[in-house]
């Protein structure tokens, strides 16, 4: 099967066959470029789709990405962007093994196209060439023949013709051989230009034809073996991509397998524990006795015995002037004992009026208790520097954060230093190179810079170690914070030390309206005096030691046992007693508490 011997008459549609065939593979090469296109926009769109949902850096949503749920979703992200890799992968191989290959080949494909049919059509002209001349010796040889015809009838029919000269039929004879000279000439050229054509057109179509013909039939054959390896090859780039599309879903799979609920879970707790308990349950407050004494309480100077009762009332109210303050907020410290000046010595002067008690109730009643959450230490500007306003254990967090991020700029200073050490060491023995003085004042800027941090690291370094001294030791017990305590341990919320606290750790109040609520607890709590001791509930064991230097409360060392008087109401301190005359308030957290259900008083406040 040869073009040339099958096809020899076809030049014209194989010149536009092999056309075809060109065009067919610039398609082809058209396809795969757009493929190409297509991969890499789709590529840049799972980058750009994993690039949106990436969390920020330094900001609060990177902070939330601890949890394994997120950490999955960032793996997913990551695994994404790898994928996307991999089809800009198939783009740059098919470019590169098939666009560009194939584009180089189409050129060469049409030179050598080129080359042959031009070589066709030469032999074609070639031919074409021989067919007229001889033509055109055949015309000759024809038309010296008819001219040889009439040369000789005029020959004989002046021979014939008896009034003819002698000459004159000598000169037709002569002139009739001329012309069958002629055509006997001519009738030769004739005959060796059609054995030439016969010769050439045998060539033509046998020998020149044929060979053209079979190497574009090769060239046709090539660039179908060739288009043939260019689509496996499309498939292969395809193919060698998918065991590594395949791991980056595997590691998809991964991370969703490596979510882990409970931890989550443990982390929230971890991410929001404040380090306090929870409040105890608000006590009932019996308004009733008070409001009876409204009748009679236009003076003090009541007998003795109406005293004796009211300071039996004060014994049981003692401990329950805090709720009608504010609940859920700590206390301010009340006495340890009574104030010698509250005892009741006759009626009261008139400079020592005081405003009736059943107008206080009504102010205590109508002031509404602040309950915060603790979202409340989320929001608000900058806090201390040293972190007071958050709860112990949050900010525990936040220093130790603090500190570790403090290291990683002096190590990053140190590297500078050090570096700058090296170029210096390098200009001291290439002078060339540079000055190493110029470098001077940069390595006192960087050393001040190291110790300038090193100092911020063991300020935050203290305030950590200080607070890690305060958590509790037993992972049951949580530690509590309230304004007092505050006050006398936390130097950066002194400059607010009138603004208290509540459990919560945020500010609720301000410094004039927590002033009038001392002045009137105090008013309240001077009503009754001579009150009897409060019989003890239990007894306690400190578990830290306590410098009580606010008024109220009392000192504790650590080891000590003591007696309960007054438990916990919600406020972060319990009321204990070291002897008779030597009582006051210590925080909760800094006592072990057992109490005598038993013991008279116990359940006296429910």
């Amino acid at each position: 099967m040869s073009w040339g011997t099958e096809l020899w008459d076809q030049f014209d549609n194989l010149e536009k066959h092999t056309q075809w065939g060109i065009d067919i593979l610039e398609k082809y090469i058209k396809f795969v470029k757009e493929r190409t296109e297509i991969e890499i926009s789709y590529a840049k769109q799972l980058r750009n789709l994993s690039k949106k949902y990436q969390p920020k850096r330094n900001s609060k949503e990177e902070e939330e990405y601890k949890y394994t749920s997120c950490k999955a979703f960032i793996s997913t992200l990551n695994e994404m962007n790898d994928y996307a890799g991999q089809h800009e992968v198939i783009s740059e191989n098919m470019t590169s093994q098939i666009t560009v290959e194939l584009a180089r080949y189409v050129q060469e494909l049409k030179q050598e196209r080129k080359s042959h049919f031009h070589d066709g059509r030469k032999a074609q002209q070639h031919i074409e060439t021989c067919w007229k001349q001889l033509e055109s010796s055949k015309r000759r040889f024809e038309r010296d023949c008819k001219e040889a015809d009439r040369a000789q009838q005029y020959f004989e029919k002046m021979d014939a013709d008896i009034n003819v000269t002698k000459a004159d039929v000598e000169k037709a004879r002569q002139q009739a051989q001329l012309r069958h000279q002629m055509a006997e000439d001519s009738k030769a050229d004739y005959s060796s230009a059609l054995q030439k054509f016969n010769h050439e057109q045998r060539e033509h179509y046998c020998t020149h034809i044929p060979s053209i013909f079979q190497k574009i039939q090769e060239m046709e054959e090539r660039r179908i073996v060739r288009i043939g390896e260019s689509m496996k090859t499309y498939a292969e780039v395809d193919r060698q991509v998918i065991p590594i599309i395949g791991k980056c879903l595997d590691g998809i799979a991964k991370a969703a397998e490596s979510i882990d609920q409970k931890n989550d879970s443990q982390l929230v707790i971890e991410a929001y524990k404040s380090g306090f308990e929870p409040p105890g349950d608000i006590e009932f407050e019996d308004y009733t006795q008070p409001m009876k004494r409204t009748i009679s309480e236009t003076s003090l100077s009541n007998s003795r015995g109406d005293s004796k009762t009211e300071l039996k009332f004060a014994s049981k109210s003692k401990g329950k002037l805090w709720p009608f303050i504010k609940k859920n907020k700590p206390p301010p410290p009340p006495p340890a004992s009574a104030s010698p000046s509250a005892v009741p010595n006759g009626p009261q002067s008139p400079k020592q009026q005081k405003e009736p008690l059943s107008h206080r109730f009504n102010e205590f009643m109508t002031s509404k208790p602040k309950i915060h959450c603790f979202r409340s230490l989320k929001r608000g500007g900058a806090g201390p520097e040293d972190f007071s306003n958050l709860p112990p254990e949050q900010r525990r967090k936040k220093l130790q954060q603090k500190v570790d991020e403090l290291n990683k700029e002096i190590q990053k200073e140190m590297d500078q230093r050090d570096a700058i050490t090296k170029m210096k060491d390098v200009y001291v023995k290439n002078p060339q190179m540079g000055d190493p003085d110029s470098l001077d004042h940069k390595l006192i800027e960087v050393g001040q810079n190291i110790e300038k941090l090193r100092l911020e690291v063991q300020k935050f370094e203290a305030w950590l170690t200080e607070v890690e001294g305060r958590l509790p030791i037993r992972g049951e017990q949580t530690r509590r914070q309230s304004g007092i305590y505050e006050a006398q341990t936390t130097p950066s919320v002194n400059n607010c030390a009138q603004d208290r606290e509540s459990p919560d750790g945020s500010y609720t109040e301000e410094q004039s309206q927590e002033n009038e609520l001392k002045m009137m607890a105090t008013d309240f709590d001077d009503e009754f005096d001579d009150e009897e001791p409060l019989p003890t509930i239990g007894t306690c064991k400190a578990l830290y030691t306590f410098e009580g230097q606010n008024e109220g409360t009392i000192s504790i060392a650590e080891g000590e046992i003591l007696y309960v008087i007054e438990e916990d109401k919600g406020d972060g301190w319990t009321r204990i007693r070291r002897n008779e005359d030597e009582e006051g308030y210590v925080p909760t957290s800094y006592v072990e508490v057992y109490l005598d259900k038993n013991a008279k008083g116990a359940m006296t406040y429910i």
